[in-house]
């Protein structure tokens, strides 16, 4: 089932499309504000609508503080026409511009293609407490700034980080990322994690936690 968040400070435009968009089944989230959303959620979504023009912290800011550990589509929702307006959203990370006022037909059209063509393409993204692994090209992004790090670093990390939450001993760690036929042994992994943790601090980010007398887990 498809999980949809919409943010807008008008509340009617809230009603509307949470009652549009769940009789087709979708699952829809609404907040006033970006403030009511928590960030770890947002990777539960499939889909958000987001408008621009809001208090505190606009759709604007929003969308470039999230983009680096969300991967679902975003489309903004705006009474904001100008050319340059449309071309900021873009480069911020948005995959669709809707202007207010908007039909309802129109919504559902476009929150239907973008949900088509998520289904087609093979995700290689995997966000996770902040960091962004590219499964593709073995890369991981802070803030879209590439972390360097080792291949054996980043095989700890993308496991761990599959697992998420799950509490993995240094033996069991080094068995799935190395393999029986490892060169070294599993004393290795906790200098591996040392590093991994050293270069993510750097973006006041410590997602490896150690569960003592047991082993390490990502958060």
């Amino acid at each position: 089932m498809v999980k949809i968040l919409a943010i807008d400070d008008d509340p009617d435009i809230l009603v509307l499309i949470k009652n549009l968009l769940r009789k087709d089944g979708h699952t829809v989230m609404v907040a006033e504000t970006t403030e009511k959303v928590e960030q770890d959620s947002l990777t539960d979504y499939d889909m958000i609508l987001l408008d621009v023009m809001m208090p505190g912290i606009d759709g604007f800011t929003f969308c470039r503080r999230i983009r680096s550990i969300v991967d679902c589509p975003i489309l903004f929702l705006t009474a904001k026409t100008l050319e340059t307006d449309i071309i900021n959203g873009f480069g911020l990370g948005a995959d669709d511009y809707i202007t207010k006022p908007f039909g309802t037909g129109e919504l559902r059209a476009r929150v239907h293609a973008h949900l088509r063509r998520e289904q087609r393409v093979k995700h290689s993204i995997l966000c996770a407490s902040g960091v962004r692994f590219d499964l593709s090209a073995k890369e991981v992004y802070v803030e879209n700034k590439r972390i360097s790090l080792t291949k054996s670093e980043y095989a700890i990390c993308e496991f761990l980080a599959k697992n998420r939450g799950q509490v993995f001993s240094k033996d069991q760690i080094y068995e799935n990322v190395f393999g029986f036929d490892g060169e070294s042994d599993s004393s290795t992994v906790a200098e591996h994690i040392k590093n991994i943790r050293a270069k993510l601090s750097v973006f006041s980010l410590s997602p490896v936690s150690t569960v003592w007398g047991i082993g390490y887990k990502w958060i």
